[in-house]
């Protein structure tokens, strides 16, 4: 059995442990994305501009598709995705176990590459990523696939 790394993340933060034969994890790699923690408010620096429909003084709001938040986290899982596809190409690891909340692990799944999906063991849908690496190997070993 090859090198398995463990991705940990929220919208936050990510952190990449490789689990070794002896049962341990080693943190390899850790991202921090402080975007990710501010509110909605602080994302933005005004309202949504004002746009004319061209007919008369008609004015209305311009929204956009994706909220502040929801921007951010997409774009840190673009992030996280990148690194991991990086170290694929690379050889680095032969499997991937994904821990994540609900929302920004199907964030994730949908950034990752078909080849990097097939890699993936096992996937644990909770926020463990302020685990310490012991606490989170015991996670780990109960989790059902």
């Amino acid at each position: 059995m090859g090198v398995t790394w463990v991705l940990v993340a929220d919208s936050s933060r990510a952190r990449i442990f490789s689990k070794n034969g002896h049962g341990s994890l080693t943190e390899e790699a850790g991202f921090i994305h402080p975007q990710g923690r501010l509110h909605a408010q602080q994302l933005t620096t005004d309202l949504p501009g004002r746009g004319s429909s061209g007919v008369g003084d008609e004015r209305h709001g311009v929204d956009s598709q994706v909220s502040p938040k929801r921007h951010e986290a997409l774009t840190f899982s673009k992030q996280v995705a990148a690194h991991l596809e990086a170290a694929r190409n690379n050889g680095q690891f032969e499997q991937l176990m994904v821990v994540a909340p609900p929302a920004f692990l199907g964030m994730l799944r949908d950034q990752f590459s078909a080849p990097l999906a097939t890699l993936i063991s096992d996937e644990i849908n909770k926020n463990l990523v302020m685990v310490k690496p012991d606490s989170l190997l015991a996670h780990l070993s109960t989790s059902t696939h």
